[in-house]
């Protein structure tokens, strides 16, 4: 494909059959999550017959005359003895319309940093509320959650209206509260569109224990002629220009053959994280700052004029510069800043605390640096979205500000701007264990701290 002969159509991934769609189910305890991917899945004829014999067979033994779907992403003793989800079920299945990544996230409160596993990567998330139930504490923490990770699209699967007589005002007085909440999170542009495909949220009353508007519409409820679940899956827009977003490449490993047939070869491998890159784009390599200019790109083994996300490519420079695995290649007009003082909204995922003064290490894309963490300056409240001022330390499933300082410069944007490039995680140096997944900037909440302190001496080299 040549350079002069690409266009916007050319960059853009048709919707169709070939598409991907991430998504994640969440909501609280009892809502039914495991219920409804089970009936997705067995009303779209994605489970294979000796699975659902499992299932059918497990049902059974429960003393069920009907098989429980649930069992069907339930897979661990645990869930199934206590009738719940306790760790993220991951799912693949596809229509003749979409290829789908499921991840089936737990309810309790205690394993919302599942949630944000799940919904980290996620491009839609079916958020579940029990008809009789309403919004209820959980439901506003998940919905905070998915507006706080920049999931692009929100479903609200009101549950159960086989429990309330199907009637279209319980379902309307849950979609009300539900919108009227969203619309607090502030995320500049999500609120709701012209067009329903281009809402942030779109609402959906369903019984997942019978099939309702699931995969099939309901006979039930004729009073709602919008799209089922399935439906919206289907067709939701989930795929952007890339030449919408500036391009970003981490280096991920230097390829140096030298063997007589490629003696002076030297390439940059890597996935481009946004963007589109050509050759003959000017180029900055960061943190260093040294400029090039695309020399070359290489994709399956061909030479190609241009690439794009999230395309995996080898880069060639015109010239011999110091580049290494943690750099990263940036168009010179639109290269990110560089800082060793991140300041981020951050949830807490493991069971040690985090506190101040703390030594971690931070990854950011391929790169891994010492860093301490210089300030807690707030923890949020996900009720009702106020901050509890300096907390002192964030425990498992907090979300608060933070502000770490690292040993060497890194290249972040907001992660408002890029979901990729403007996260990161702190590990525990000790063991790996991931401590906190970051999200570089102020997301929804607002930035309260202050710039981070200059660091102290340290004999171990942790204070920079």
């Amino acid at each position: 494909m040549s350079t002069t002969n690409t266009t916007r159509a050319d960059l853009t991934v048709d919707a169709g059959a070939t598409s991907l769609l991430r998504f994640a189910t969440a909501g609280s305890v009892d809502d039914g999550k495991s219920t409804l991917v089970g009936r997705l899945l067995h009303d779209s004829k994605s489970v294979l017959a000796d699975q659902l014999e499992a299932v059918e067979h497990a049902s059974r033994n429960r003393g069920q005359e009907a098989p429980d779907l649930a069992l069907l992403t339930d897979g661990l003793r645990a869930e199934r003895e206590q009738g719940i989800t306790i760790d993220v079920a991951y799912r693949y299945f596809a229509t003749p319309r979409r290829r789908f990544i499921l991840a089936d996230t737990p309810g309790h409160v205690q394993y919302t940093r599942n949630m944000v596993t799940g919904a980290s990567t996620a491009e839609l998330a079916v958020v579940l509320v029990d008809a009789r139930n309403g919004v209820v504490e959980q439901t506003r923490r998940h919905a905070a959650v998915a507006a706080l990770l920049r999931v692009p699209h929100v479903v609200l699967a009101v549950n159960k209206m086989d429990l309330v007589d199907y009637q279209e005002s319980v379902f309307a007085a849950i979609a009300e509260e539900f919108t009227a909440y969203a619309g607090s999170l502030g995320v500049p542009g999500w609120g709701s569109g012209g067009d329903p495909q281009d809402k942030w949220c779109t609402a959906i009353p369903i019984s997942a224990l019978a099939g309702d508007n699931v995969v099939t519409p309901s006979a039930t409820m004729d009073w709602y002629g919008g799209p089922t679940v399935l439906e919206h899956l289907e067709t939701v827009p989930v795929v952007a220009d890339p030449s919408d977003d500036p391009a970003r490449f981490p280096v991920q490993y230097v390829i140096r053959p030298q063997t007589a047939e490629h003696p002076d070869y030297r390439g940059y491998a890597g996935q481009i994280a946004s963007g589109v890159l050509r050759v003959g784009d000017a180029v900055t390599v960061l943190p260093s700052g040294r400029t090039s200019t695309v020399e070359g790109i290489d994709a399956l083994g061909q030479s190609v004029d241009v690439a794009w996300a999230p395309q995996s490519v080898t880069l060639r420079l015109a010239d011999d510069i110091d580049v290494s695995r943690g750099d990263l290649i940036a168009p010179a007009a639109t290269a990110p800043s560089v800082t060793q003082d991140v300041e981020a909204t951050v949830c807490h995922v493991a069971d040690r605390p985090l506190a101040v003064g703390q030594r971690v290490l931070l990854k950011h894309t391929t790169r891994t640096v010492k860093a301490i963490v210089k300030e807690i300056p707030s923890r949020l409240t996900l009720d009702d979205l106020s901050q509890h001022p300096a907390p002192g330390e964030l425990v498992a499933n907090d979300i608060g500000r933070i502000v770490v300082r690292t040993a060497a410069p890194l290249a972040l944007d907001a992660y408002a701007d890029s979901r990729r490039t403007g996260s990161f995680l702190l590990i525990d140096p000790s063991d790996g264990t991931t401590l906190t997944a970051g999200m570089a900037g102020t997301a929804f909440a607002e930035a309260t701290a202050d710039p981070a302190p200059e660091g102290a001496t340290d004999d171990e080299g942790w204070d920079f």
